[in-house]
């Protein structure tokens, strides 16, 4: 397969997100919308469902953790998890589905009101499948469901407990040197900012297939190295804050049409990955992680850190960790101490 193929697949390998992420495809130069891509296969041979880590009726969103590579001579073969959604309806599209004479079977009819399964042509039918291989046991534990508790967490808890912790846990975060160092999925930077200090890129999330603006989802990496997370931020950093908001409201509206009003910008803490960013989403858009509980709203940041510099090093901060996250246990027992 050749290199640009391979880049988005090493992302989905080595890419620690919330809320899975999917594959990228090579977009078009302006405008919402993917350029038709040629046929690729998946990287291992096989598929043996081990476990359905999770599954959400409400989201057509299913986990599965599979054995591959069985029969390639490796013993008992490799872990793989495969994240299969289905996609947003195309409203360009939509009419096809009922064009000429579908292909329908009746489920049930009542006076005036009747239900269909309808069996799509295969050009609109395609299902968002996510590969993370190979996957670890880490990778598994975080894509299985799991009952959630808050946890408010000190400044002292974080220098003390919580950021030793995450330094010894966290997955690489290479892709994400790969992105600011053009060597993978340069074509797909909407824009950016190349000031070494207070620049960032600015990239459609591989959550969003780009085809509609309802679920518009694109991540700010900030340029400069060093800085983790909300907790890492003080006044130095303002002017790097101040121009993702600006200059990435200014680029969405240039790009897509969508006003700075009508988006919801904000960093989680805790993030899925260690390298400073914030999310762009469209506003009514319910996107993975934008509950109270984790979604910090990038112009209150900014607010905060104007009138107290050291705001998020002393603050205590609320968010959710599942129950058999180790992190969970070393915060309740310092606070128990």
């Amino acid at each position: 397969m050749a290199d640009t193929a391979a880049q988005p697949t090493k992302r989905k390998r080595e890419r620690d997100a919330e809320e899975g992420t999917g594959p990228g495809s090579e977009e078009k130069e302006a405008g919402v919308g993917n350029g038709t891509a040629a046929l690729d296969r998946l990287p291992f041979s096989g598929f043996r469902v081990q476990k359905v880590l999770r599954e959400s009726a409400r989201d057509k969103l299913i986990f599965l953790h599979g054995k591959v590579n069985e029969a390639s001579g490796d013993g008992a073969g490799e872990d793989a998890v495969v994240i299969l959604e289905k996609t947003p309806f195309q409203v360009e599209q939509v009419s096809e589905l009922l064009r000429g004479s579908p292909d329908l079977q009746l489920q049930f009819c009542n006076d005036i009101y009747s239900t269909y399964h309808l069996f799509p042509p295969r050009q609109l039918s395609d299902v968002k499948t996510t590969v993370v291989y190979p996957a670890t046991e880490k990778h598994l534990q975080k894509y299985l469901r799991q009952d959630l508790r808050l946890i408010r967490e000190t400044g002292d808890n974080y220098r003390n407990v919580t950021l030793p912790h995450l330094e010894s846990q966290s997955l690489s975060i290479q892709w994400v040197y790969n992105i600011l160092e053009k060597k993978a999925e340069a074509n797909r930077i909407v824009f950016e900012n190349p000031d070494p200090f207070d620049g960032f890129v600015l990239i459609p999330d591989l959550k969003w297939n780009q085809q509609q603006l309802d679920d518009l989802y694109l991540i700010a990496i900030c340029h400069r190295r060093g800085i983790k997370s909300l907790r890492d931020l003080t006044a130095e950093h303002l002017p790097l804050l101040r121009n993702i908001l600006r200059e990435g409201q200014e680029a969405i509206l240039q790009r897509y049409q969508v006003a700075g009003d009508r988006l919801r910008v904000y960093l989680h803490y805790l993030p899925s990955y260690y390298h400073l960013h914030v999310h762009f989403t469209a506003l009514g858009f319910e996107a993975p992680g934008s509950g109270v509980e984790r979604a910090h709203l990038l112009a209150e940041v900014i607010e905060n850190l104007e009138c107290d510099p050291k705001h998020y090093q002393e603050r205590t901060l609320t968010f959710a960790l599942r129950t058999e996250d180790p992190l969970l246990q070393l915060l309740q027992a310092a606070q128990e101490n």
